[in-house]
């Protein structure tokens, strides 16, 4: 059996591109072509996968399960998100949300545990990024570390975050300057 290696799990909205925002509140882009890069993430990405980490995407993307997004979007999205970074699998919660039962939506950690499973990641040095209360919660119930990119949402968070960084770039830097130190979940 090989080793375990960790990874970087990152939220896609707000964390990766640009979210739609809307009296304080983020919304996915609609279409690939509204799919923008925030700054600093090629780069972030780039020094964290040189660093050996798998760089894993972890969506809620509840829109397609309530009928007001296509899947196909979705994926198209996805698509120019693979052609623009260094992501080794992107994984996607497509249930609405709405008292449906599931253990992928975060915070639920059932994405982070099934990419693990499937690429043999040792969640104890892993990481998750994002920039919402569910990202972080999701984190700590995988047994990852926990950043919080802090986009000034209106919106609390419900667990505290490990780190808090201003954007990719600095979140990026944590975890290559923290990688090193035990982690005690």
């Amino acid at each position: 059996m090989p080793p375990l290696r960790p990874a970087v799990f990152l939220d896609r909205d707000g964390t990766l591109n640009k979210a739609i925002v809307r009296d304080g509140k983020p919304y996915p882009p609609s279409t690939p072509d509204e799919f923008v890069l925030l700054p600093g993430v090629l780069e972030g990405c780039l020094k964290l996968k040189k660093a050996g980490f798998f760089l894993i995407v972890a969506t809620n993307q509840p829109d397609v399960g309530r009928g007001t997004q296509k899947k196909e979007i979705v994926e198209a999205i996805h698509a120019r998100a693979l052609q623009q970074l260094p992501i080794d699998c992107v994984e996607v919660c497509y249930h609405a949300g709405r008292g449906e039962a599931c253990d992928c939506r975060k915070p639920a950690p059932g994405m982070l545990l099934r990419a693990a499973r499937a690429l043999a990641i040792d969640l104890s040095k892993s990481w998750m990024i994002g920039d919402r209360w569910r990202d972080i919660d999701c984190g700590h119930a995988a047994g990852c570390r926990t950043i919080f990119i802090d986009q000034n949402y209106d919106e609390q968070l419900r667990a505290i975050p490990d780190f808090t960084a201003c954007d990719f770039l600095q979140a990026a830097a944590i975890v290559l300057n923290n990688s090193s130190q035990p982690h005690t979940p």
